[in-house]
């Protein structure tokens, strides 16, 4: 099966300022129970959510999902992406049953074509969760490798 075309650098870098629909996400116990319990770990004082939920809290609150990710950098399949980073900073601990409010765009994108000959866009994603009082209470940052055909 032949490779998909290279989009152009172009519409690559055009997606910066790309705003997701944004929404409202709540930790229940059970997710959180789950959550924790496959972790290994111990469950977190005073409904406090394990910060593994930052995986899929952001996306799912900014009302997007990974394959609309993998989309909008074109990805060529799912085996093409590769991850450079998951950044989560946490200003103060997520809650069970409180509603954030989730906010993404693309803050970075752009053609990267190494001197191997390998070519890859990197697409940058930022999420950030508020309290019901619109206090920023998290941010997950992701950067991915869109890993195009090499020259």
């Amino acid at each position: 099966m032949p490779n998909k075309p290279i989009p152009p650098r172009a519409e690559i870098q055009a997606l910066v300022g790309h705003e997701f629909p944004g929404g409202k996400y709540t930790v229940q116990h059970w997710e959180n129970f789950l959550l924790t319990e496959c972790t290994g770990a111990d469950p977190l004082p005073d409904g406090q959510v394990h910060p593994a939920a930052m995986f899929h809290v952001p996306i799912l609150g900014a009302n997007t999902t990974i394959g609309e990710m993998f989309a909008l950098g074109q990805a060529e399949s799912d085996a093409s992406i590769g991850i450079e980073s998951y950044d989560w900073e946490l200003f103060s601990p997520l809650f069970e049953e409180v509603a954030y409010d989730v906010t993404a765009s693309i803050t970075e994108a752009d053609r990267c074509e190494e001197e191997s000959g390998r070519v890859y866009d990197r697409i940058q994603f930022v999420f950030n969760l508020a309290d019901p009082d619109g206090k920023l209470v998290a941010r997950s940052t992701v950067t991915w490798h869109y890993n195009r055909s090499r020259n």
